[in-house]
């Protein structure tokens, strides 16, 4: 008789694969209703952070402000999604999820409540920051609740339809918000923001599992999660790869007046083409990150790069703009990617290295319009967002590569 000798356990090592192991769904629940719901708070959020932008020229000249002046605002929820995210996920790390995204969606229907109601431009910075606090947090561990529904090899496409609500709020809800604000004015389009993000907090309340912290749960351990190198590599990928993304967006519709030459109603069909990219762009990553996670980001930081080399010499016509629009928004699947991976480097820290996620998407946010501002002040031209898109793809596509190596290289 021939003994197999197993592998030791020890007590720390149980504790720290239970704490990592995404939590089971509550029996009876539905996972198509519980990602709907989820669903439906990011489209809620997609809602007010594109729609803000557009919104701009509306409440500026009420609350008395100028371009540059109200182009803060915008900022100041960036500087909330950015300082919210972390902050949230260490002191909540003991609270249950289910708990904390209801407490999410209602902090966030407060801050564009009170948005709609700003009496002043020192109050509408206060309140869009208090808006953008829960973004990231609600998108982490919304992220983490998706994932615990379904088997390990779908975990990227469940994360995709949480994501997915953003998505289509850039091609239904930005435009709808942006309608109702020229029809009835902007205060209007940030109650409608408050109104979905309550009917969020009621769907979550009644379809989503509970889901209990994990075992020893604490903001100490999920700090560790930034000890991490491969944590922090990924959130670099993202902060520098997806800013290509974003340089290209922000100057978007002032490259098809002065460049294309097309007129202002083409901007909105122009802008929801986008919107179908990033739609499109989830859906095919997230299926091909959860068979090849590491590769997926590699090929499409690459077709980012390839799509913004393309917006140069298409921004001539409209007729090759909207396409190339079209596949610079496929690059916006590499948000989902990095979410799931970020769940596999962060071991026993993930809400922290979840949420964090998108506090480098908003790190990017401000990067690729900065940079671009520049190629544009030192008089390179609109279509030159395009290059400066491709030198960012091409950064956080080095990035990737030192994390890919690495991985690698481990036993």
């Amino acid at each position: 008789m021939t003994l197999v000798a197993l592998p030791e356990t020890t007590p720390l090592d149980a504790e720290v694969a239970a704490a990592a192991a995404p939590p089971v769904a509550a029996p009876g629940r539905n996972p198509t209703l519980v990602l709907a719901a989820l669903a439906m708070g990011g489209f809620s959020i997609g809602t007010t952070e594109f729609a803000a932008m557009s919104l701009l020229p509306a409440f500026a000249p009420d609350l008395g402000l100028d371009a540059p002046t109200a182009g803060h605002v915008i900022s100041a929820y960036a500087l909330g999604v950015v300082v919210g995210a972390p902050v949230i996920a260490v002191l909540a790390a003991k609270i249950a999820r289910r708990t904390l995204l209801i407490g999410l969606m209602v902090l966030f229907a407060l801050g564009n409540g009170l948005s709609a109601l700003a009496p002043s431009y020192g109050w509408m910075l206060a309140f869009r920051f208090l808006a953008g606090l829960p973004h990231g947090a609600y998108f982490g561990v919304a992220a983490l609740v998706a994932a615990s529904l379904v088997p390990r090899e779908r975990r990227s496409q469940a994360v995709s339809r949480v994501i997915l609500g953003l998505t289509i709020a850039t091609v239904v809800g930005v435009p709808l918000a942006n309608g109702i604000g020229q029809v009835v004015g902007w205060r209007w389009s940030f109650g409608l923001v408050a109104l979905l993000a309550l009917l969020t907090a009621v769907l979550v309340r009644a379809f989503a599992p509970l889901g209990a912290p994990a075992a020893g749960a604490s903001p100490l351990r999920e700090l560790g999660a930034l000890k991490r190198g491969q944590v922090w590599l990924t959130l670099a990928t993202g902060a520098i790869g997806f800013g290509g993304l974003f340089s290209v967006y922000t100057y978007l519709a002032s490259t098809l007046l002065a460049v294309t030459h097309a007129p202002p109603l083409a901007i909105p069909a122009v802008l929801a083409v986008f919107g179908l990219g990033m739609t499109a762009g989830n859906l095919i990553c997230a299926w091909a990150a959860d068979r090849a996670q590491m590769p997926a980001a590699g090929a499409t930081l690459v077709w980012s790069a390839a799509a913004l080399a393309l917006y140069p010499w298409a921004s001539a016509s409209l007729w090759t703009l909207t396409p190339t629009v079209f596949l610079i928004g496929c690059g916006c699947g590499l948000a989902t990617i990095l979410q799931t991976r970020l769940m596999d480097v962060a071991e026993d820290a993930q809400t922290l290295a979840a949420a964090l996620n998108h506090s480098a998407f908003n790190v990017a946010n401000a990067l690729g319009p900065w940079l671009a501002g520049l190629a544009l002040t030192a008089g390179f031209g609109l279509p030159s967002t395009g290059w400066v898109g491709v030198a960012l793809a091409l950064g956080g596509l080095a990035i990737w590569a030192v994390s890919y190596r690495l991985d690698r290289a481990r036993p």
